[in-house]
């Protein structure tokens, strides 16, 4: 059993969430089994400044990470930053996926993610091939994801089209099982993802019925939108709806570009939505209805997706400032509602996740409240969404077991900088 004394902490309250002062958490079998404001233990490991729950990045595809300060460099479209991703992706082998994952989540930890869904789709050769064994690329993630300290839920995904029905070319080769029956015999059950609408043809959507959870990228950009109306005659999101695709164990991510019926439609079947402000902004994609969507009855999460930024803060933060770009007025969420998006594990399929109660998993992230960026901004709930950066992180729990700690952060970036530097085309 392990004992922490929090100087301060966010703990679950009726109104949303409320921070306390010197709060004594026991975790045992990776769980708190004891949280007790006020409480004194003399050999308990105080943790000063201000302890959240874990924050969970609930998209990523960890490769992206070596294309950070490359993309920006010159002008150009979504489609121009798409095939710099693809060269990338065609040079990785499953020992560089695993040094470069490791790397990348050993950042995600640093900035307070606990949990993450890692939207996996280079499962095969350049040239299409299987690997020996066949999911050594898989197998590079969960290893990567072991190594860093990061609660890690495997999104496998589908991608069986160039564009609406169109063969796979080039490097999309390795990303391609050919059909959905082949891909669903080489991913066999439990999480998985739909890359989209345009890489799924709608013949194959049906194998994807009762998966829980399900991912898939929606409305990113509005060229999908368009040619989806005109392959089938339905948005992207009715096209989801039509095969039965949406509810509460599908989460779409990004949703940017909605009509009023798309949004109406997410709302009524519960259906979860992930949106990445930072990569958002960083392929000047658009910014989502968010406010919308959570009023409409969506689950909303955040994720780091393209790895632009990573600072699950900076992400909650984004959300809030596009809202009041978007619509000219302050306040459309509140911290607390903020936070809740920013702990959203259930979305991941991880239950009793994102809270510092009895019986939940033990994650526990401790914020500097004393640093130029946080010092008089009040150590609450305001301070972590409105002041926090990811280096004011000082020290991260993920199940009870310590994988960060402030110091860490010259070593990720040597790791970072060594494996990008041979990733690289």
């Amino acid at each position: 059993m392990t004992t922490y004394l929090l100087e301060r902490a966010w703990l679950p309250s009726p109104d949303g969430g409320r921070v306390h002062d010197d709060v004594l958490v026991e975790v045992e079998g990776g769980r708190f089994t004891r949280v007790e404001v006020g409480g004194g233990d003399p050999a308990a490991t105080r943790l000063p400044g201000l302890t959240l729950p874990g924050l969970a990045n609930a998209h990523s595809h960890a490769f992206h990470r070596a294309l950070r300060g490359h993309v920006q460099r010159d002008r150009g479209t979504f489609w121009t930053w798409r095939e710099q991703m693809y060269a990338v992706a065609g040079r990785l082998t499953p020992e560089l996926y695993r040094e470069l994952a490791t790397a990348a989540f050993r950042e995600m930890v640093a900035a307070g993610y606990t949990s993450v869904g890692e939207f996996h789709y280079l499962h095969h050769r350049a040239d299409g091939s299987p690997h020996d064994p066949p999911l050594a690329m898989r197998e590079a993630l969960v290893d990567a994801a072991a190594t860093a300290g990061i609660r890690l839920v495997l999104l496998d995904a589908a991608y069986l089209s160039s564009g609406f029905g169109a063969p796979v070319e080039g490097v999309q080769r390795r990303f391609s099982d050919g059909t959905a029956a082949a891909w669903s015999a080489r991913a066999g059950a439990g999480p998985a993802a739909i890359h989209s609408v345009r890489a799924v043809p709608r013949a194959a959507l049906g194998a994807f019925r009762g998966r829980d959870p399900l991912h898939v990228h929606l409305s990113e950009q509005p060229a999908e939108n368009e040619v989806c109306l005109a392959a089938y005659g339905l948005t992207p999101t009715g096209l989801l709806h039509a095969e039965g695709l949406l509810g509460p164990g599908t989460t779409v991510v990004h949703a940017t570009h909605l009509t009023d019926e798309d949004v109406e439609l997410l709302g009524s079947t519960r259906t979860n939505v992930c949106l990445t402000p930072t990569t958002e902004r960083d392929l000047a994609d658009g910014i989502g209805p968010a406010r919308r969507l959570a009023d409409a009855g969506c689950r909303l999460s955040v994720g780091s997706d393209s790895h632009a930024v990573v600072d699950p803060f900076e992400e909650l933060r984004g959300l809030e400032m596009h809202e009041r770009l978007s619509s000219g007025e302050r306040g459309r969420f509140t911290a607390a509602e903020l936070l809740d998006v920013g702990t959203a594990h259930g979305v991941l399929g991880i239950d009793r996740c994102g809270r510092i109660e009895v019986g939940w998993l033990a994650d526990l992230v401790t914020l500097d409240a004393g640093s130029p960026r946080t010092a008089g901004t009040g150590a609450d709930e305001h301070t972590a969404v409105f002041a926090v950066t990811a280096t004011d992180v000082t020290h991260v729990v993920v199940s009870g077991r310590v994988v960060h700690r402030r110091g860490d952060e010259p070593e990720v970036g040597r790791l970072l900088a060594d494996v990008i530097a041979r990733v690289r085309p």
